[in-house]
């Protein structure tokens, strides 16, 4: 057989191994989540081998996403580390056999502290399935490879399982894209979840006057603020408009008289504006696509927000 044929045995392996276990994911499933939710401490997850290094993953894919996780190795464990796990905490433990010698060992330990157990496991006819307050069948027909020993189809089951308890217990925590952008705060993710109200200037810092200001104030307000720009507002929560430094130096050509001139006379009216709850990446394509430096961010009812400057978006490493 082929390298090409392989790897499309090997993935369809998988993913029957998958969809066959849709059917398991029922009242004990549900049991699992509900477990894991009303749990007052961490999930401590353990596993030996290759089921240790999807615990690690399903770990933290918890952690993320509400549910505080630790991953703990059994071997580790009963060497001096089972102090990590408390009174308080529930337990995941992965074992394809269901009788992997280490984590049984930790399975008495937390027996003796009454913890609750959760078990993705195997085989359902285990010492682990039979001593878990709840079990998920996660056996598979075969494994993908040839001699049908290394594990493939059991860890990538096992993978998938773990996401799903997580997202399940995503949305029964409520954890909304704002806790998400919370615990990760950087990287590419951070980025894309950065809203306009994160990076906005307000209060104090924006460059604030009134229509009727004379282009004096109007003037020194630009240069005290240094955005380039003076928002022009009338009634105190509205923007009128903008004024800004090419603003000037176009009206000074045409020969405009400053002295005589008032900022409803200079302004550019219906300025361009984001809602505060809008992704700064989206602030980001209306800059570059109106080849602007800035931009009015408004609330409820248009009520004037902030001010969002290009600047604060190279901070962020956005562009």
């Amino acid at each position: 057989m082929g390298s090409i044929e392989t790897g499309k045995k090997v993935l369809q392996t998988e993913a029957n191994a998958i969809l066959r276990a849709l059917g398991r994911i029922n009242h004990q499933f549900a049991d699992a989540v509900d477990l894991l939710f009303h749990c007052r401490g961490q999930v401590v997850v353990t596993g030996m081998g290759k089921s240790g290094l999807i615990g690690r993953k399903i770990a933290a894919t918890l952690t993320s996403t509400g549910s505080p996780a630790v991953f703990l190795h059994p071997a580790e464990a009963i060497h001096g580390d089972m102090g990590i796990i408390h009174p308080e905490d529930a337990v995941i433990a992965l074992s394809t056999s269901g009788e992997t010698e280490e984590v049984m060992r930790v399975l008495n330990y937390i027996k003796r502290l009454g913890i609750k157990l959760v078990s993705l496991v195997g085989n359902p006819e285990s010492a682990l399935a039979r001593q878990s307050d709840v079990f998920i069948d996660c056996s598979v027909e075969k494994e993908a490879c040839p001699i049908g020993l290394v594990p493939s189809a059991s860890t990538t089951l096992a993978l998938a399982v773990g996401d799903a308890l997580s997202i399940a217990l995503m949305e029964k925590r409520g954890f909304s894209e704002e806790d998400f952008r919370y615990v990760h705060p950087g990287g590419q993710i951070g980025k894309k979840l950065l809203k306009v109200k994160h990076l906005m200037h307000s209060g104090a810092q924006l460059p604030l006057v009134d229509v009727g200001a004379c282009m004096s104030d109007v003037i020194r307000t630009i240069n005290e603020k240094k955005f380039g720009v003076a928002i022009v507002t009338r009634g105190g929560d509205r923007a009128a408009g903008v004024i800004t430094d090419g603003d000037l130096r176009r009206l000074f050509l045409k020969g405009v008289d400053f002295a005589k001139a008032r900022a409803a006379d200079c302004m550019t009216s219906s300025p361009l504006h984001i809602g505060e709850e809008n992704l700064a990446v989206e602030a980001l394509k209306i800059m570059e696509d109106r080849a602007v430096t800035s931009l009015i961010v408004t609330g409820a009812g248009d009520c004037l927000r902030g001010l969002l400057h290009l600047h604060d978006l190279w901070r962020t490493e956005m562009i």
